[in-house]
């Protein structure tokens, strides 16, 4: 799904009305009768019900007009406000203010429906407080670029009271209003919302944390624009969508006569002395994933313990080590001869990263990897900073899952500054090593060497908890094994199941107590949500 600027947004709206013959007024009746039908679909029919409908001078207050005619025509006892005066409104705006004006100066009891109100404000002093079952947001759309203030500043306000005082339900059009449609941070105050319906594809504003948590559930609503017009937007950034998600795993479902050397055998390098929880959570979200065998290779002096931690169904070697009990610079020939015919290898879950000899050994690893490779943790450490010679390719692709901070380190800037700009940070990097980079935290990115980005929608916070990174890379490094020709699929999915898992756990659970293992505990759940009830196999 793609993620649109403001300006390509604008430009969908044009390419719509004159490549598809599809009138302006028509996309604006359409946009109001979407979000009507979601307001139905997640609040139940609004007979009898009251609104208060926010509008501001521009299209989105048409939009807004559209709404607040429709939920009259289906019983609603609606308010509508115009900020501004309709004198200076203009287009299909104004037609629909203009219809609006008309309808609500007329006796209700003549047509039958409930009551309708139309409201100009005009004045500083006006009382913007109204106490309604739900508010409708149309003060602005994704034209917005700097601050609201003065009397919109006071609309967002008493918006925003009215839903915490009265627990008013807000349903904001196209954008919380108050947002920059192309911002990831809030430029100033906005609505918060319950329910956000975005037209024709999301915004950033709408996509990216902070600014997306003021939308409530986002629902992504077609007007009319044909697909193959947003495929040529341009666009570079997308929302991954389940359906995306429903889709690889029907295409990755095991055949009648599969078995555990059909399915996939994941090679997971990892743990060290005192760090054997992790090779313990990610071996055994590769079994959760589905592949059919994991051979965990860890130092020598570590493998007892893990034996003792991991699934009875992982299998381990050891390996030579330093003195300080991490894999050793010597035991590259017998882990090269471990990843012989392994269809993927992962690396880094507990691998330390102090010594030279452990670092050195990851980097002359991954160089000469003979199949796709999982670099996670202090797999990352021990590469950091990336080596120029060292790229991925199509053949042996590399997927790389930094948080921040593992990122700052591996392209040599700061902390501050990947935070800043997450996109262009995990876009660069992929695009430069030619590497899947998976760049994780608050709707975790995944960027591809080619420069697409997708923004991942599910997870929560309660998944900050030691160990979580573990399970996206067993979980990611299974799902690839069951089609490795497929690295940029199996890591969107992998990202966006690892998260479902964490919203299903939460949901149980709640997120304060919520531990790595809850997580690898509900991919089943995870895959079996998205992946159908065909999953449950046949008990014919």
């Amino acid at each position: 799904m793609k993620i649109l600027t403001a300006q390509q947004m604008r430009e969908m709206d044009r390419l719509t009305v004159e490549r598809c013959g599809i009138p302006f007024p028509t996309l604006m009746e359409t946009a109001g009768s979407r979000v009507v039908e979601a307001i139905i679909e997640h609040y139940g029919p609004v007979s009898g019900k009251s609104f208060a409908v926010y509008c501001g001078r521009g299209n989105n207050g048409g939009d807004g007009a559209v709404i607040a005619r429709l939920l009259w025509m289906s019983g609603a006892i609606v308010d509508a406000l115009l900020f501004g005066d309709i004198e200076k409104t203009k287009g299909e705006a104004r037609t629909n203010f203009e219809i609006l004006r008309q309808l609500a100066s007329t006796d209700p009891s003549t047509c039958g429906r409930g009551a309708l109100s139309f409201t100009q404000i005009a004045s500083d002093d006006a009382d913007l407080f109204k106490a309604s079952q739900f508010i409708i947001d149309a003060l602005f759309g994704t034209g917005l670029t700097k601050p609201a203030e003065g009397i919109y500043a006071r609309a967002i306000e008493a918006i925003n009271e009215s839903r915490r005082l009265l627990q008013t339900t807000v349903i904001a059009v196209d954008i919380p209003s108050g947002l920059s449609s192309d911002a990831a941070q809030p430029i100033g105050p906005h609505v918060e919302a319950d329910l956000t319906v975005s037209f024709t594809a999301p915004k950033i504003g709408n996509a990216l944390p902070p600014a997306c948590y003021a939308n409530g559930k986002l629902v992504v609503a077609s007007i009319g624009t044909p697909d193959e017009l947003l495929a040529k937007s341009g666009a570079q950034l997308q929302l991954v969508a389940e359906e995306q998600i429903i889709k690889w795993l029907r295409a990755s479902r095991r055949a009648p006569d599969a078995h555990k050397g059909s399915v996939g055998d994941v090679l997971l390098i990892a743990g060290s002395r005192g760090k054997t929880g992790a090779a313990a959570l990610a071996s055994e979200a590769v079994l959760r994933a589905g592949a059919g065998l994991v051979t965990v290779a860890t130092a020598q002096s570590a493998q007892a313990l893990l034996v003792t931690q991991a699934r009875t169904e992982v299998m381990t070697e050891p390996l030579s080590e330093t003195g300080s009990g991490a894999i050793a610079h010597d035991a590259l020939e017998r882990a090269f001869e471990l990843a012989q015919k392994r269809t993927v290898i992962a690396i880094g879950p507990g691998l330390s990263s102090a010594d030279e000899s452990t670092r050195s050994f990851a980097r002359k690893f991954v160089a000469q990897r003979n199949a796709p490779v999982v670099i996670d943790a202090d797999g990352l450490n021990c590469l950091a900073p990336w080596p120029d010679e060292l790229s991925g390719s199509d053949q042996l692709p590399i997927i790389v899952t930094p948080h921040p901070g593992e990122m700052a380190r591996l392209s040599g800037r700061t902390n501050a500054e990947i935070v800043a700009d997450r996109i262009s940070a995990a876009r660069e990097f992929a695009m430069k090593n030619h590497v899947i980079t998976i760049l994780k935290g608050s709707r975790t990115l995944i960027a591809a060497p080619d420069g697409e980005v997708y923004v991942n929608p599910t997870g929560n916070a309660g998944m900050a908890t030691a160990g979580s990174g573990d399970v996206l890379t067993g979980l990611l490094a299974g799902l690839l094994a069951q089609r490795p020709a497929e690295p940029l699929q199996a890591a969107i999915a992998a990202v966006y199941l690892h998260g479902l898992a964490g919203d299903i756990a939460a949901g149980e659970i709640g997120m304060r107590s919520l531990m790595a293992g809850d997580i690898s505990n509900r991919i089943s759940a995870a895959i079996l949500r998205t992946g159908g009830e065909e999953e449950k196999g046949s008990h014919e």
